[in-house]
């Protein structure tokens, strides 16, 4: 909820005495740079999230577990060499507390940055709480789609939706939606009209993050595409949905 998260950090910043730094500091930035990352907007979620991994902020509980959020702000927007440092403190943090989702969220980065298959697979193995298991079978599906193997991805994608709508996560619900019509799955149950036929899987998901508001090279940083390859499919899907401008996607029944 984008305007509820904006209003509640304002109201915790706005709490501090004269001169001084709010003691919430670091959650409001934790939480607006897990919102901007929800919706799409990695290069807008990192300078929020890597300050948290300084000295100043190192020692608290948010620097720790915003560790898997800073990984993936990081790794979509190409900024890979960022997150390796914290990697390495979240490894430090879960051995020294031996717990299993704190080891199933370092095997998730450690797959973000690596591309290891494996990784992946032993981040689902461990326990983990229901919206980081989510995120992780999201991630692990779109990395199975980009490798053509669409049976395998719809089989992550399908349990990761069904969670982040049961939450409701709807950011997050809105990109495994997306990334399950991608693989050519009909329009899954609860979207409220059909995608328009006459798009490709790859010109629909563009389209529908571009009627979200989200720029051709945030686009490109969430699908792993050039942004001249986003570019090119937002032309073709103009006048297969009959509009000249990007800005009247967001009218249509994406």
């Amino acid at each position: 909820d984008d305007d509820a998260c904006r209003s509640a950090a304002a109201d915790a910043l706005a709490a501090a005495a004269p001169g001084a730094e709010p003691a919430g500091h670091p959650w409001t930035q934790w939480a607006l740079g897990l919102l901007d990352l929800g919706r799409g907007r990695p290069e807008a979620a990192v300078p929020r999230l890597l300050p948290l991994q300084s000295q100043r902020y190192g020692h608290q509980v948010v620097a720790y577990r915003s560790i898997p959020d800073l990984v993936e702000a990081a790794v979509r927007a190409g900024q890979d060499t960022l997150a390796v440092p914290a990697v390495a403190r979240l490894a430090a943090f879960a051995e020294r507390t031996g717990r299993p989702w704190a080891q199933s969220l370092l095997h998730r980065c450690r797959a973000l940055l690596s591309g290891d298959e494996q990784e992946f697979r032993l981040a689902l193995k461990l326990p983990a709480r229901p919206f980081e298991r989510a995120r992780t079978e999201l991630l692990y599906g779109e990395w199975l789609r980009r490798a053509r193997r669409r049976t395998d991805a719809r089989a992550l994608l399908q349990p990761a939706l069904e969670t982040f709508d049961r939450l409701p996560a709807r950011p997050w619900s809105a990109r495994a939606r997306t990334e399950l019509e991608a693989t050519g799955l009909p329009s899954a149950p609860g979207r409220p009209e059909p995608a328009p036929a006459r798009l490709t899987p790859q010109e629909l998901q563009i389209a529908r993050l571009a009627a979200q508001g989200l720029s051709n090279k945030d686009i490109a940083a969430q699908l792993f595409l050039s942004p001249k390859t986003v570019a090119y499919h937002l032309y073709k899907a103009y006048p297969k949905l009959g509009v000249t401008a990007r800005t009247d996607l967001a009218a249509l029944p994406l």
